[in-house]
């Protein structure tokens, strides 16, 4: 299941984020989406995970918790 986070800290990195959902399961691929121009993180990433009870289980328990002083948003990614 592909997962979106939002609201992430603009310094957290693609390890961090792995970090946040390896306590929830497997992981295929983390990739935070960058701004072209200045190398920072636009404050969004996706997460795939391959086992959906993972995925839901990541997705329920991490959706409205603080990372560092950003309270994020994890949902199921639209297609």
């Amino acid at each position: 299941m592909k997962i979106i986070v939002l609201n992430l800290p603009r310094d957290l990195t693609e390890e961090g984020l792995a970090e946040l959902f390896k306590e929830h399961g497997s992981i295929d691929a983390c990739d935070l989406v960058m701004d072209a121009n200045t190398g920072i993180s636009k404050g969004f990433g996706f997460v795939e995970m391959p086992a959906e009870e993972e995925a839901e289980a990541a997705i329920t328990a991490l959706h409205g918790t603080r990372v560092n002083k950003s309270k994020i948003r994890v949902k199921p990614a639209t297609s």
